[in-house]
C-alpha cells in the first residue's frame, strides 16, 4: 500500500513542505472515538491523540480530527502518537448537531463522493434524499444515490421509484443493488483507486452490508432483518475508513435519524436549481414566495411547473437554514461575551496584583 492509495496526493505533500512538517509522521484518521483516533499509514495503525497545545487553542469543533482527515504526528510508544497539526480539507460532510442549537457536526472529511443508500422496501423517501443531496452540494462533494435491497420489491415499483426521482432530481447518479442479487458490478467499477466515497444514509438500509460485499470479507457487523418491519438492524456504532480490494477508500457511518441542515445557501441553490431560477424572475426582490402576488415560483407551482412536494421540502429546509444561522450567530455572540468578561477578570486580577 502507498500513500496514494489512501488519498493523498500533490496538494497535501505541498502543504507538508511548506509548513515544515517533515520531522514528523503523516497518516489519515480512519476511526474517532471520543477524542481519541486511530491513525493509518501505509504500514502501520495507531492509537492517537492531540497534543495538549493543539486541544486547548481549538475554538471549535472544526479544529479537533474527523475521520478522513491528514494529520502530522509523532510515534511516543508501540503503536501510539501524539497529533500535532491538521492537513487542510477539500471537503467536509456536515450536519446540524442533534439537540445542540447552532452547532456543526462533521461527519467525515476529504470525501470525493457521498453515497446516498435508501433500501426502496420501507425506507425510500424523496424529501430525505433531498436533504442529503443538499448537505453534500454544501459540502464539495458529488452525490451518488445507491438504491438498495431492490430483491424485495417488483420490478415495476423499482422503475416507479426511479421515475420519480428524475422528476424531482436530475443529472444525479443512481445504482441500485441487493445483497441477493446482481448490482454490485457497475457500483463497484464506478469506484476507482484513491478516492474516498462516504456511505450516506438513515440506520437498518444496508450500508454496511454494502461495505461488507464491496470489500469481499466482513470489515462490519450487520443485524438481522427484523420481521416485525422488514428492516435491518442498526449495528455501526462509529466511523470508520475501509480501504477496498480495488484501492477505493470507503467511510461507513452510523445512521442518521436526524439531517439537520445547517449553513447551506450554496447547497440548497444546487439541489432545487430549478425553483432559484424561477426566482429571479419574481416581481419583488425581497419576495418570500409564499403569498406575494407576482411569485414566479408560486406560479409555477401552480402550473405544475415545480413539484409542490418538492418546494414544500425546499421551504422546510430553508426555514431550518435559517433557523440555523440566527442560533449560531446568537451562540457565537455568547462565546465573544464570554471571551471578553475572562480577559476582564484577568486584566484586573493583574492590575490588583500591584
Amino acid at each position: 500500500m502507498t500513500y496514494q492509495d489512501l488519498g493523498y496526493n500533490d496538494r497535501l505533500e505541498a502543504y507538508r513542505i511548506q509548513q515544515n512538517l517533515d520531522s514528523f509522521e503523516t497518516g489519515r484518521v480512519i476511526a474517532e472515538h471520543k477524542e481519541r483516533y486511530v491513525v493509518k499509514t501505509c504500514e502501520n495503525e495507531f492509537n492517537a491523540e492531540l497534543i495538549g497545545n493543539l486541544r486547548f487553542t481549538a475554538e471549535n469543533r472544526y479544529d479537533f480530527p474527523a475521520v478522513g482527515d491528514w494529520v502530522a504526528f509523532s510515534q511516543y510508544d508501540e503503536g501510539k502518537a501524539l497529533i500535532h497539526a491538521i492537513y487542510p480539507r477539500n471537503s467536509i460532510i456536515e450536519r446540524q448537531a442533534v439537540g445542540k442549537s447552532g452547532q456543526i457536526q462533521i461527519i467525515a472529511t476529504n470525501i470525493d463522493f457521498g453515497l446516498i443508500v435508501q433500501a426502496v422496501d420501507r425506507d425510500f423517501n424523496l424529501n430525505r434524499l433531498e436533504r442529503y443531496l443538499t448537505i453534500c452540494n454544501a459540502s464539495n462533494v458529488a452525490p451518488v444515490i445507491v438504491l438498495n435491497k431492490i430483491d424485495l420489491i417488483s420490478k415495476t415499483e423499482l422503475e416507479s421509484i426511479k421515475d420519480r426521482i428524475k422528476q424531482r432530481i436530475s443529472d444525479i447518479l443512481v445504482f441500485t443493488v441487493s445483497h441477493q442479487t446482481a448490482g454490485y458490478k457497475d457500483l463497484e467499477s464506478f469506484i476507482k483507486k484513491g478516492n474516498t466515497y462516504c456511505l450516506l444514509g438513515s440506520s437498518g438500509v444496508g450500508k454496511s452490508t454494502l461495505l461488507n460485499n464491496l470489500s469481499g470479507q466482513l470489515q462490519m457487523k450487520t443485524g438481522e432483518i427484523s420481521s416485525s418491519v422488514n428492516k435491518g438492524k442498526h449495528t455501526t456504532s462509529h466511523r470508520e475508513l475501509i480501504v477496498l480490494n480495488n484501492g477505493g477508500i470507503l467511510i461507513d457511518n452510523p445512521g442518521m435519524r436526524e439531517v439537520g441542515i445547517a449553513d447551506t445557501t450554496s447547497g440548497l441553490e444546487t439541489t432545487f436549481e430549478t425553483i432559484f431560477e424561477y426566482a429571479q424572475n419574481c416581481r419583488f426582490k425581497d419576495c418570500t414566495h409564499l403569498h406575494e402576488k407576482g411569485c414566479a415560483i408560486l406560479k409555477a407551482v401552480e402550473n405544475g411547473e415545480i413539484d409542490e412536494d418538492s418546494y414544500s421540502n425546499f421551504k422546510k429546509m430553508e426555514k431550518e437554514r435559517m433557523y440555523f444561522e440566527s442560533d449560531a450567530r446568537d451562540r457565537k455572540k455568547k462565546d465573544k461575551d464570554l471571551g471578553k468578561m475572562i480577559k476582564n477578570v484577568k486584566k484586573q486580577r493583574k492590575n490588583n496584583k500591584y
